[in-house]
């Protein structure tokens, strides 16, 4: 299982020559009880993930979760309790917090930027701009939040980028070679950056067009060229202080790599609340 290698890697890169702290200063017997709580207010994400790590450590340690993904948590609040082994809390305390902190941060990103596409009835959806080795996990993160996933995989759908165009020469050239060889079932995407393409693609039979690094009026020439004919998502630049003027035109999606590639993590601690033994 794809969660299971990753969890497996990063326990790997903190456990790998033992903690010389913890191991000094407890024994195998001590026991305590453990919570982690929220410093700011956020959206919760990866308690799943984070119960793979302590089991993974330590499947006798008792993990009570008291907030669930997606919940709405306030700075301050205790979303899940820990108990048992005080080395096994301890050695799985940073990796699983790790996980948590940047997964609720996407999703607390994704909540916010999907309220505002929702206003104005635009999809709003990731990138592949995720963290190597943690895709999946950015993109359920996202799910999360309440905004959707573009492309997980390279398999996933046609899109025809840049460099696609200019290895192939043309739009018109590159759309052709893939609906020669795959047939009319799958959609077929195109990224523009000029009128003009917009209008070479719409030619060449794409079902979707990107609008690539275009400005709000740009994009709203576009939109009157495309006249329903195709679906259009707009792409680069979008960020947190300009999304609803692009949202404003109303494109049908908007995708943005800041979902995932530069949020901040938020902020969760882990406490040692109860010496057990």
């Amino acid at each position: 299982m794809i969660l299971d290698k990753i969890i497996e890697l990063a326990l790997l890169e903190d456990l790998s020559l033992g903690d010389i702290t913890s191991d000094t200063i407890f024994t195998p017997e001590n026991r305590a009880k453990a919570a982690i709580r929220a410093k700011e207010d956020l959206v919760l994400c990866g308690m799943d993930v984070a119960k793979t790590v302590f089991h993974a450590v330590d499947p006798d340690v008792i993990f009570t979760p008291l907030k669930k993904d997606g919940d709405n948590v306030k700075k301050g609040e205790v979303v899940l309790e820990l108990t048992g082994s005080t080395l096994s809390i301890l050695k799985a305390e940073r990796t699983a917090l790790n996980f948590m902190q940047r997964m609720s941060g996407i999703a607390t990103a994704s909540r916010e930027y999907a309220a505002i596409g929702k206003k104005y009835g635009v999809m709003i959806v990731d990138t592949r701009k995720t963290q190597p080795g943690l895709r999946r996990l950015d993109k359920y993160a996202v799910r999360t939040g309440g905004a959707r996933n573009h492309r997980i995989s390279l398999a996933d759908s046609v899109m025809i980028k840049d460099n696609h165009i200019a290895a192939a020469g043309s739009i018109t050239a590159a759309v052709k070679k893939i609906k020669d060889v795959i047939g009319h079932t799958p959609k077929v995407e195109v990224e523009t950056t000029t009128l003009d393409e917009v209008k070479e693609a719409l030619n060449a039979g794409a079902d979707i067009i990107m609008l690539d690094n275009m400005t709000p009026e740009q994009i709203a020439v576009c939109k009157k060229e495309i006249a329903g004919r195709a679906v259009i998502e707009v792409s680069g630049g979008v960020n947190k202080t300009n999304l609803e003027a692009y949202c404003a035109v109303r494109p049908d999606v908007i995708s943005m790599g800041a979902l995932t590639h530069s949020v901040p993590a938020k902020d969760l601690s882990l406490k040692i609340v109860q010496y057990i033994s």
